[in-house]
């Protein structure tokens, strides 16, 4: 196919994807540092990060160069044997988790489902019997699949494809009497992100989190933490359950783990995990040479560019700078979120001031429809936080007319 010009492949998308995005009329074309380009050489700072993926930024060349040296010995085998790769990346996993056994996945909500299943295992092992429940919380956001969606908790994503699986309970996000209330001998698992991240960038309160796992201690219900999207440092800690002093049962992680290509994993301590037996679970590409080369690579390139350290510092930053426009416009009602993961609630829908802020070369996305998120590559610069601030202002100020 010959190169074509923007409008030309906007319209060729139209006619051959499936309609399940409201998609921005950009064709993005590449990108370097927290930057990315459009077909016509636009320029934009991205705080999205590909929905918080991009960790690392655009086109870090010694990322690229260890995918491309993967790429040259082996990207795929199956899981019938073993890869260096995958031990090297699932160690690197072990020690930043504090988990024991780690089963990697293509993608957040697939790592989602293993958990689900790892979790009913169990209390099938345990009990001898099928008919476990789960609590989930409201407003939380899990995937997309029919079993992350069974303990999405936003009816409006639910609806159109029930049945779902069953046995799903809801309790409040950050009330611990609801969890309670919900508990029953039937209850296999409890999940929680520590940071709600599309139901509008809710961070746990320290006493939730510590309440549901003293709770789910004391009546051996597994305790699943979802830090697909507030994990890999975007908080200021590896995973945002140890700036709480939590340990789960099981840990899912995915999006910045391999920092662009599909991967995600569920981590497990070593009496959860034993529940799985050969046959029980499986995936034909997860954990393949060629993701884990990259995981390994992501987990040193943390290391080296003391990227934890660069969270602490700017997310300060950007706590001030969105807590002062805040204060500035009586349309902001709030700031929330926890280092590099930060949200906007407004008292008007956002749409238009995310559509307005991309025209002015800043990516920006929302979290339902009054909430933006902030989610920049965790190698952002003070003066990219400033550059933001400013071209959101001028937005702002726009609005504001």
């Amino acid at each position: 196919m010959n190169e074509m010009d923007t409008k030309s492949i906007i319209s060729e998308a139209e006619s051959v994807l499936m309609k399940t995005y409201g998609r921005y009329r950009i064709v993005l074309e590449k990108g370097d540092g927290v930057y990315l380009y459009d077909t016509e050489g636009k320029e934009y700072l991205d705080f999205c990060a590909g929905i918080a993926v991009f960790a690392l930024g655009y086109n870090n060349k010694e990322y690229n160069d260890a995918l491309k040296a993967q790429i040259d010995k082996l990207i795929h085998t199956s899981n019938y044997f073993y890869s260096e790769p995958s031990v090297k990346a699932a160690n690197a996993l072990k020690k930043a988790s504090g988990m024991d056994r780690v089963f990697f996945t293509n993608s957040g909500t697939e790592a989602i489902e293993g958990a689900i299943k790892l979790a009913r295992k169990r209390y099938y092992e345990k009990k001898g019997v099928a008919d476990s429940e789960i609590i989930a919380m409201e407003h939380s956001f899990h995937g997309r699949s029919m079993g992350s969606l069974s303990i999405t908790g936003t009816k409006k994503y639910r609806i159109p494809f029930e049945p779902l699986i069953g046995g799903v309970k809801w309790a409040e996000f950050n009330d611990i009497e609801s969890v309670k209330a919900q508990i029953t001998d039937k209850t296999a698992a409890v999940i929680i992100e520590p940071v709600q991240g599309e139901g509008g960038i809710h961070p746990a309160s320290k006493e939730f989190l510590a309440g549901v796992r003293e709770l789910c201690s004391e009546k051996d219900v597994v305790l699943i933490l979802d830090e697909v999207q507030c994990g890999m440092g975007r908080t200021g800690s590896m995973y945002a359950c140890q700036q709480y002093g939590v340990k789960p049962d099981i840990l899912v992680t995915a999006k910045a783990l391999g920092c662009g290509v599909p991967v995600g994993a569920f981590c497990a301590t070593e009496e959860v995990a034993s529940a799985f037996k050969p046959g029980d679970h499986g995936t034909t590409y997860g954990g393949n040479p060629l993701v884990c080369a990259a995981v390994n690579k992501v987990f040193e390139l943390f290391e080296s560019l003391d990227i934890l350290e660069n969270v602490k510092r700017t997310g300060k930053l950007l706590e001030k700078k969105l807590d002062e426009i805040t204060e500035s416009y009586g349309f902001i009602k709030e700031r929330r979120g926890m280092g590099l993961m930060q949200g906007l609630e407004f008292s008007i829908e956002v749409k238009d001031i995310i559509a307005k802020a991309i025209d002015s070369g800043l990516m920006l996305i929302s979290a339902g429809a009054n909430v933006i998120r902030f989610l920049p590559p965790l190698t952002v610069t003070e003066d990219d936080i400033c550059k933001m601030a400013y071209i959101l202002t001028g937005v702002l100020d726009s609005v504001s007319r």
